[in-house]
């Protein structure tokens, strides 16, 4: 008994269908761990700004000023 399926076409759109349906899933899924563990914008200025200030490029005066202003 085929319950209604009598050519192949029914199937090709059930197979369609599933692709779909786990791709959109995988897709969902990859967003949102890309989401939640992806850099910052913000963090990448303040960590190349503490790298300048351990190699000595600028003070602490400076240091403390700029990340102020990029803080808000």
């Amino acid at each position: 008994m085929m319950w209604g399926y009598h050519d192949g076409w029914s199937w090709l759109f059930m197979a369609a269908t599933m692709l779909l349906f786990w791709g959109g899933l995988a897709a969902l899924i990859g967003f949102a761990i890309r989401a939640f563990t992806g850099p910052r914008g913000g963090d990448q200025a303040i960590e190349t700004l503490r790298r300048r200030l351990a190699s000595g490029e600028i003070s602490q005066e400076e240091f403390e000023k700029t990340r102020r202003a990029l803080q808000g």
